[in-house]
């Protein structure tokens, strides 16, 4: 699968590119990543990207012309999306990673700056909108980054266990059940006995029964949204 990322910053994926397992699956040829700078495409002496809003207002956005020629100077590798990252678009969910990971061959990301961007590179260039939440960020680099290392992560070579993809917080629209490793007692604290029964019919009962409390108590919202209508109730 192949990233491009529009990015007035490229040294800014410098160490994240080369670190933890989005930097091997990069090695291992499982995703592409290349940077593109839309400055390069600018045609003044002072290179700007950058301008007034009409009608006034505080701050700069950014022009349209440098995103539109750094896009169309990228190859097309069909099914493509060309996706900002801004507080206005759909909210990143695990199941919107999943659909980018199973039905993608290339993702243009753009990282916005200032004020934004000119409306007709949302109109016009945008074929997605994308945001990591209810906030406000200096720059579009952090959710670009966000959304390539979720996506990645999907990508088949990317994790060795498979299993641990399936288990985790959201891929049943559940939050993930707790878990404990050794000592089997710390502190006081003791790892619950039903993990260490081997008794793996359950094991299994209790991960569930744990993953639809903790749903409930910490993401009312999820739990609201239907998570316990798919899954067994609690014994």
């Amino acid at each position: 699968m192949r990233f491009d990322i529009v990015t007035l910053f490229p040294d800014f994926f410098t160490s994240p590119l080369q670190t933890s397992l989005l930097g091997r699956a990069l090695q291992n040829q499982i995703a592409q990543v290349y940077l593109t700078n839309p400055r390069d495409f600018t045609t003044d002496k002072h290179h700007r990207v950058d301008d007034e809003p009409y009608g006034g207002g505080a701050g700069m956005l950014l022009k349209p012309e440098p995103l539109f020629v750094a896009v169309e100077s990228l190859p097309h590798l069909p099914p493509r999306e060309v996706v900002l990252l801004s507080p206005q678009g759909e909210p990143l969910t695990q199941t919107v990673l999943a659909e980018f990971a199973e039905n993608y061959a290339q993702l243009v990301l753009l990282c916005g700056h200032y004020e934004g961007v000119d409306e007709r590179v949302r109109q016009h260039l945008v074929t997605r909108e994308v945001s990591i939440g209810d906030f406000v960020l200096t720059c579009g680099e952090i959710p670009a980054l966000t959304l390539l290392n979720g996506i990645v992560r999907l990508l088949p070579g990317t994790v060795g266990k498979t299993d641990s993809l399936r288990d985790e917080s959201f891929s049943e629209g559940l939050l993930e059940y707790p878990q404990y490793t050794r000592p089997a007692s710390f502190r006081g604290w003791d790892v619950p006995e039903i993990l260490r029964s081997g008794n793996h019919g359950a094991i299994a009962a209790w991960r569930k029964a744990q993953q639809l409390q903790r749903t409930r108590d910490r993401r009312p919202d999820l739990w609201d949204a239907g998570s316990q209508n798919s899954a067994p109730t609690e014994g």
